[in-house]
C-alpha cells in the first residue's frame, strides 16, 4: 500500500516519480535490466519519503498518514540511489580533516559510478550474492564505496570498528564467517591469525599478500545486477554485545535499514541539500543510521571531519567553516562542546539531535541559549531504526526522549508482557515495523526470546507520561553504556579472570563527569595474591593488551563480591553502590583508577 500524499505535494511527487519511472523504463534499461516490480518499489519508497518530508514539522499528520511501503523486490543502492544520482552534481559526501579543512566533495553521480566500479571489481574477485564481507575502515570514501557496491551485488556487510584488538578480530571472523575482508592497510596486522582462505583486500598503502582496492577504480562504471534482490534479503550483520561472552549478529535486510531509516530521517529533520554531520565512528550501527541511510534518504550531504582526537574548538570551527545545517552527536561530545564559548561561533545549524544516552537538561539549555536551537533526544537500537524521538517543531518536555515516530507503535510491558505505564519498551509485532531487524543471525534462541509473546523486547525501560511522551529509565539487564558504547559485563569479566591473580570479577558502570560512566571492576583475588597498587597496575596493564580502548576497565576495587544463596553475583548491589556516589566523590577503600598510573598513558 502506497502512502497517501496530500494534494499540495502531488505535483512534486509526480515529477519525482516520473523521473524514477523514466530512468527505470527508459534509456538506461539496456545497461541496467530490471524486473517490473522494481519500479513499483522505488515509487512506493519515494512516495513514503516525500510524505515525511512534507510533514516534517506536523507530527500528528505524519503519524496519521504514513504507512511503511509494502515491498517485494527492492535494492536501495540500485533502485533508489543510482536513479537519483544520474546527472546529479549535488554533494553526497564531503570528507574533511584537520590537515585538509576544505576536504574533498563527491557528488551523487560520482558515488554511483565509484561504487559501480567497486561492485564490478569485487564480483571479479568472486563476491557473489549472499557472500559476507567484513569491513574495517575509518571515515574515508572507500567505506561508502564498498557499502554501496556490496548492496548492489547482494553481498552482506559485517561492519567492524577499527579499534578491535587482534583477538577480537579473530573472534568476529569466527562468529561472522566472512569470505572477504576489506581493511585499512595500517590495520592488516590484526588479521595475521585469520584463515588464509579468506580473500584479503587492503585500502591505502599496498601490503604484500593483500589485494589493492584501488585497482578496482579502473573497472567499468556500468553495472548490471546478477539477479533480483528481495526486500527481505540480508544486507547487514552488526555485532552487538549481549549477556554472553560472544557477540550476537543483528541481521538487517534490504528494507529494514535502508527503508526503515525513513523514521530516523524524520527524527533528525533532514531536508534535501542539508549538510549533515553525525559524529560517530564506523563499525557501529549509529554510523549507518546517520552517515549513510538517513541523510541519503533525504538527498542531503554526509559530512565528515576526521580528527586524531576530538577537539571541541576544531569541531566548532568546522561547523562554521563548512556551513553544517544538521548535527547529531552523542552526549559525551555535547558535554565537551559546552565547555567552549558556543555563542562566539556563528553556526548555521537548524537541527540538533543527540542519541545513545539521555542528555543532561543543563547541557541542552546551554546550547539553546547560545544558538537558539534545542537538542532533541531520540531512542533506537542496533536492532532497530529510530523508534521514539522529539521530532522537529514539536513541544519538547524536559527529560523526555519524545513520542513514537511515524511507522512505529510502542508498548510498555511488565515481566508477563501485560501493558503498563512504566515498563519495558516493546514493539507489537502485529504492526510490522519495517525498521526492525530480521533477528539474530547466529542465535535463534535469542531471537525467539526477543520476539516472544507478540512483541519485540528492547530490554530498555521507560515511563509513558499522560501526554504520550516517554521518559527513559534504564536497562532491564546488566548490559550498560559507557561513552556511547554498549558493553557486556560478562565479556569484560571473562577477560579479567584470565589474569593470574583474579579469582572472580564483576563489572558495573561507575559515574564519570565526561563519559557519563566508565567500566569499573570489583575483584576477588586468588590465594597468595595481595591487593595493592602494584597489583592494580598489573591488572590495568594486562587489560590494555586485551581490550579495545572503548572497553577498557578504568577503575577497579578489591572486594568480596555480594552473592545470592545459589552463588550468583549480585551486580545490582554493586550498581546501586556506584549510582549513589557523585562523580567527584573520594575513592572507596582499596579502589584504584587507571589515571593513578601515568606510565600506562605513555
Amino acid at each position: 500500500m502506497t502512502a497517501r500524499v496530500p494534494d499540495e505535494k502531488q505535483s512534486t511527487v509526480r515529477d519525482e516519480l516520473a523521473i524514477i519511472g523514466s530512468c527505470l523504463a527508459g534509456t538506461g534499461t539496456e545497461e541496467m535490466p530490471r524486473m517490473e516490480s522494481d519500479m513499483g518499489a522505488a515509487q512506493k519508497f519515494l512516495a513514503a519519503r516525500d510524505l515525511l518530508l512534507r510533514y516534517r514539522t506536523d507530527y500528528e499528520r505524519a503519524c496519521d498518514e504514513f504507512v511503511w511501503p509494502e515491498l517485494d523486490g527492492f535494492n536501495w543502492a540500485i533502485d533508489y540511489f543510482d536513479v537519483i544520482a544520474r546527472g546529479n552534481a549535488a554533494p553526497a559526501l564531503w570528507i574533511t580533516s584537520t590537515d585538509a579543512p576544505d576536504g574533498v566533495r563527491y557528488s551523487y553521480e560520482e558515488m554511483s559510478k565509484r561504487s559501480a566500479r567497486i561492485a564490478n571489481f569485487l564480483r571479479d574477485l568472486g563476491v557473489q550474492r549472499g557472500d559476507r564481507i567484513l569491513l574495517m575502515l575509518g571515515n574515508r570514501v572507500e567505506l561508502w564505496d564498498v557499502m554501496l557496491a556490496a548492496m548492489k551485488l547482494g553481498a552482506v556487510v559485517l561492519p567492524a570498528t577499527t579499534q578491535l584488538t587482534p583477538d577480537e578480530v579473530q573472534d568476529r571472523v569466527e562468529v561472522g564467517k566472512p569470505g572477504f575482508v576489506v581493511v585499512e592497510s595500517e590495520l592488516v596486522e590484526k588479521f595475521e591469525a585469520v584463515a588464509r582462505s579468506i580473500t584479503r583486500i587492503g585500502v591505502g598503502e599496498p601490503v604484500e599478500g593483500w589485494i589493492k582496492l584501488s585497482d578496482g577504480y579502473t573497472a567499468s562504471s556500468d553495472f548490471a545486477p546478477d539477479g533480483f534482490t528481495l526486500a527481505t534479503d540480508p544486507l547487514l550483520l552488526y555485532f552487538t554485545s549481549g549477556t554472553t561472552s560472544r557477540p550476537k549478529l543483528v541481521e538487517h535486510t534490504h528494507q529494514s535499514y535502508p527503508v526503515g531509516h525513513l523514521s530516523t530521517m524524520y527524527w533528525i529533520g533532514l531536508q534535501p541539500g542539508d549538510i549533515h554531520w553525525n559524529i560517530s565512528s564506523p563499525g557501529w550501527a549509529k554510523h549507518a543510521w546517520s552517515c549513510f541511510f538517513a541523510p541519503w534518504n533525504a538527498q542531503a550531504c554526509v559530512f565528515v571531519f576526521n580528527q586524531p582526537r576530538f577537539a571541541p574548538k576544531e569541531a566548532l570551527s568546522a561547523m562554521v567553516r563548512c556551513g553544517i545545517t544538521t548535527l547529531c552527536a552523542p552526549p559525551t561530545v555535547w558535554r565537551m562542546l559546552v565547555g567552549e564559548p558556543l555563542a562566539s561561533y556563528p553556526v548555521k545549524i537548524r537541527e540538533l539531535v543527540g542519541a545513545g544516552e539521555p542528555l543532561n537538561p543543563e547541557v541542552i539549555e546551554q546550547v539553546r541559549r547560545a544558538w537558539g536551537v534545542t537538542i532533541r533526544d531520540g531512542f533506537g537500537q542496533t536492532e532497530t531504526t529510530c523508534q521514539i524521538g522529539n521530532s522537529p517543531g514539536q513541544p519538547i518536555i524536559a527529560g523526555s526522549m519524545g513520542r513514537p515516530l511515524p511507522g512505529f507503535r510502542v508498548a510498555l510491558v511488565d515481566a508477563d508482557d501485560h501493558p503498563v505505564s512504566e515498563g519495558e519498551i516493546a514493539l507489537p509485532l502485529d504492526s510490522s515495523p519495517l525498521g526492525l531487524m530480521a533477528g539474530y543471525a547466529n542465535a535463534p534462541e535469542a531471537t525467539a526470546e526477543a520476539m516472544r509473546n507478540g512483541y519485540y523486547h528492547t530490554s530498555d525501560v521507560a515511563i509513558r507520561r499522560d501526554d504520550g511522551y516517554y521518559v527513559y529509565v534504564g536497562r532491564v539487564d546488566d548490559v550498560f553504556k559507557c561513552s556511547d558504547y554498549r558493553l557486556s559485563p560478562f565479556e569484560l569479566e571473562s577477560v579479567l579472570i584470565e589474569h593470574i591473580a583474579i579469582a572472580e570479577a564483576a563489572v558495573v558502570p561507575s559515574p564519570d563527569p565526561v563519559r557519563l560512566a566508565v567500566p569499573k571492576a570489583y575483584i576477588t583475588l586468588g590465594q597468595g595474591h595481595e591487593a595493592g597498587p602494584e597489583l592494580a597496575h598489573s591488572v590495568f596493564q594486562f587489560l590494555r593488551g586485551k581490550l579495545a580502548p572503548y572497553k577498557r576497565i578504568r577503575r577497579l576495587e578489591f572486594a568480596e563480591l555480594p552473592k545470592t544463596i545459589s552463588g550468583k553475583i549480585r551486580r545490582v548491589e554493586l550498581r546501586k553502590r556506584e549510582m549513589v556516589r557523585s562523580s567527584d566523590q573520594e575513592r572507596f577503600e582499596a579502589e584504584f583508577w587507571e589515571e593513578d598510573f601515568p606510565d600506562l598513558h605513555r
